[in-house]
């Protein structure tokens, strides 16, 4: 699938692959497999946004995939998000999409808000929204519509 077919199709909270099609190279060349990474992964839909003009640029649109979170004890320290524009050359893949009755926990009400959390159930996403503490959260719980929609137009197995 093309970047702008990922941002079409592809719901919030799902998870999405993309690659520029070169083989992966052996795990000795530890400096060529890192930059393969970069343009060879995974991450899980956080964020859509439409074009932005500014007096004579138009940039495109965009989608935002959170690929990793590094710390330890419960603390995330950096996470990794990838920012892919609608014009991008990679190859994009829909893994696995929301399921029914799941959660998605984002910051704020709006076009502009992005997921922060993906619970399984509600009880879930209070759980998550107790310990973290968003004032603003927004919670959407995936629905039979949702699913079925993608089903009937083909998504399913996009």
């Amino acid at each position: 699938m093309s970047a702008s077919l990922i941002y079409d199709l592809a719901p919030i909270g799902s998870i999405v692959a993309w690659s520029d099609g070169t083989p992966r190279p052996p795990e000795r060349f530890k400096k060529k497999l890192a930059a393969w990474q970069t343009r060879n992964s995974k991450g899980r839909l956080i964020r859509k946004e439409g074009p932005r003009q500014s007096r004579n640029y138009t940039s495109p649109g965009y989608f935002t995939l959170h690929e990793a979170d590094f710390g330890g004890k419960n603390t995330i320290v950096m996470r990794i998000h990838r920012t892919f524009g609608l014009d991008s050359d990679l190859t994009f893949k829909v893994l696995e999409r929301a399921a029914l009755g799941s959660i998605r926990v984002f910051d704020r009400a709006g076009s502009n808000a992005e997921l922060v959390h993906f619970a399984d159930n509600r009880e879930a996403a209070a759980v998550w929204l107790q310990e973290h503490g968003h004032p603003n959260a927004v919670l959407e719980e995936v629905t039979a519509d949702e699913v079925a929609a993608a089903q009937v137009e083909g998504r399913a197995a996009a």
